[in-house]
C-alpha cells in the first residue's frame, strides 16, 4: 500500500495541477516505478484528446459510462411525443425493481465489445 502524485500533462494556460493516486492493493505485484510509468502511459491513450490527460483514461472511460448510464435510469417525459404522459423507456415510476433497474443497464450484444461512450 503506497501513494504517489504524477503530473502527466502540460498546462495550455495557468498551472497544471498534479493527480494524487493511492495504490490500495496490487494483483499484478507492479513495483512503484512500473505502476507510475503504466498509470503516465495510460494518460496518454484518452481518444477524445490529442494531448496526455490528468488521469488515466480507464477512469475517464468510468466516468462517461457513469454519466451516460443514469440516462438509461431516469424517466424521460420530455422524449415522448406526448406532454404530461409518462415515457416508458425506463419503465415507468411503477416498474422499479430490481428485475426493471437490470433491464434497464443491460447492453445491447451489438455494443458489447464497442466503447459507445467514447
Amino acid at each position: 500500500e503506497f501513494d504517489f502524485y504524477l503530473c502527466s500533462h502540460q498546462g495550455i494556460q495557468g498551472t497544471s495541477r498534479p493527480s494524487h493516486y493511492h495504490v490500495l492493493w496490487d494483483d499484478n505485484h507492479f513495483d512503484a516505478d512500473e505502476l507510475q510509468q503504466l498509470t503516465y502511459q495510460l494518460c496518454h491513450t484518452y481518444v477524445r484528446c490529442t494531448r496526455s490527460v490528468s488521469i488515466p483514461a480507464p477512469a475517464y472511460y468510468a466516468h462517461l459510462v457513469a454519466f451516460r448510464s443514469r440516462y438509461h435510469l431516469v424517466e424521460k417525459e420530455s422524449d415522448s411525443g406526448e406532454e404530461g404522459s409518462q415515457s416508458n423507456v425506463s419503465g415507468g415510476t411503477e416498474d422499479r425493481g430490481p428485475a426493471a433497474m437490470a433491464r434497464a443497464v443491460t447492453v445491447h450484444q451489438d455494443t458489447m465489445k464497442v466503447m459507445y461512450f467514447a
